[in-house]
């Protein structure tokens, strides 16, 4: 038996925060008390649950860091990896596209062998945090279905999530906002753009229902929790029902986000909507869903350390208390994906522990990481 005490620690519980100290034992939290014990001293600063993030795209920029240049895919993981664990996220899905553009420099077989070198990079202790997968499907693209049908038997994979980005679909309604996106983002002239749009629209009608239909089915049976994204109507959350769908991530409308949590969908927002003030394509602040209690789980989508630091402005702006903040990235996001060893500081959890100082500003400083009771950051 391992026992490790942390003492003089301000622990943040479900709902409150004490001065005291924690047990562990054997890689789980085994007592919590308050005031001092003979143990390491944390000088006072935060202890939370190591985060749990459902959604980051980061991997990519990792394998691919400037066009055209493929990094080695182990060592991409491990550089992930190490950001991941440095911002305070225990456990991670890791996001991995399937559905494909002809003009796309990744392919079916750079993400099945990303997906199983994730595994085999966990496995031989190569990772600081928890990885899991979760499948990001275009499913306007024709070989979406076939490359998720090859992903799903990576025992790793635990989420997927259908997508649509074609012009006009869900994120992008607004027309002129896929035009800023995509056009500066592919360098494309405007005859170009019109060809691109045209062709996408066109993939998008012919795949689309059949891709959704066809990938549901295939998650509910191999029970692989299910996502919809980016839903702007009511019909679009009715579809998601439908299929079996436990998180609606990225709403794009107040009338989504209330029908998604009406209809017993977790809402997910990004973490950098709120850090920012707004949604960089013009949909709906996550803060407004905050405020009105519409929103359950923070994912830090694009830039990892976005996770705890909006969880840290939310309850330095006291737009909610630290306690409620923190489980928009613990506790929710572990129930919503049915991981219900983790995301709280509770007799019998994982020792997943981070210890914030919170004292010189914003954002927070991490200064150190533990995942079942081993420092790993």
């Amino acid at each position: 038996m391992t026992e490790t005490v942390f003492t003089n620690a301000r622990i943040v519980l479900p709902d409150e925060i004490i001065h005291g100290h924690l047990v562990l034992r054997d890689g789980r939290i085994a007592e919590i008390g308050k005031g001092p014990a003979a143990g390491e001293d944390m000088d006072g600063d935060l202890l939370i649950p190591g985060l749990v993030e459902l959604h980051t795209d980061h991997i990519e920029g990792h394998y691919i860091p400037r066009p055209k240049v493929f990094w080695n895919k182990l060592a991409a993981i491990q550089a992930h990896d190490a950001q991941i664990a440095a911002s305070g996220i225990t456990t991670v899905f890791d996001a991995i596209r399937v559905g494909t553009d002809e003009d796309q420099t990744i392919t079916v077989d750079d993400m099945v062998e990303l997906g199983s070198l994730i595994g085999e990079a966990a496995e031989t202790g190569r990772t600081r945090a928890d990885h899991f997968i979760h499948v990001r499907c275009e499913v306007f693209a024709a070989d979406a279905v076939e490359g998720f049908e090859r992903m799903a038997d990576n025992p790793r994979v635990k989420l997927a999530s259908l997508m649509d980005h074609a012009p006009g679909q869900r994120q992008f309604t607004d027309l002129d906002a896929y035009r800023t996106f995509y056009q500066r983002k592919k360098n494309l002239t405007e005859e170009e753009f019109q060809a691109f749009s045209a062709k996408r629209i066109a993939d998008s009608e012919q795949h689309s229902d059949r891709s959704r239909r066809s990938i549901a089915s295939t998650a509910r049976e191999r029970n692989i929790a299910l996502a919809s994204h980016d839903d702007a109507t009511e019909a679009h959350v009715e579809e998601a029902v439908s299929y079996g769908t436990v998180i609606a991530e990225f709403p794009t409308t107040t009338e989504a986000a209330e029908a998604s949590r009406k209809a017993g969908l977790s809402v997910l927002m990004g973490a950098p909507n709120v850090v920012r003030g707004g949604s960089h394509s013009g949909n709906i602040a996550a803060l407004d869903l905050i405020e009105a209690g519409r929103l359950d789980i923070l994912s830090s989508d694009y830039v990892p350390f976005s996770l705890l630091q909006a969880a840290f402005q939310l309850a330095g702006d006291k737009v909610i208390s630290l306690p409620k903040a923190i489980q928009l990235v613990t506790s929710a996001p572990a129930r919503a994906v049915g991981l219900l060893d983790r995301g709280e500081i509770a007799a019998g959890r994982r020792a997943d522990l981070v210890r914030i100082d919170d004292r010189n500003g914003a954002p927070p400083i991490v200064r150190a990481v533990y995942r079942e009771g081993r420092r790993v950051a």
